[in-house]
């Protein structure tokens, strides 16, 4: 059977030492790294994990309802 791919808005932040990354809509879904490149990743292993544990203690995941966007003003 074929995964259905879904699409989930992460925010990434950067610290004065690493760079952090969460998951809006699925709290707990959260990683940090030493850089962005790291942190992509370890978040791309996140989300499937963080699902996971949810089903199996038969939580509903929720679905993909977030929309990021920059908006760019004079500040």
């Amino acid at each position: 059977m074929a995964t259905e791919m879904k699409t989930y808005v992460v925010l990434f932040e950067r610290g004065p030492e690493n760079w952090g990354a969460y998951v809006p809509i699925s709290p707990g879904c959260v990683t940090t790294a030493a850089s962005l490149a790291e942190c992509r990743r370890l978040m791309a292993e996140a989300i499937p994990f963080h699902i996971e544990g949810m089903r199996e203690h038969g939580e509903e995941v929720p679905e993909p309802s977030t929309i990021a966007e920059g908006i760019e003003v004079a500040a």
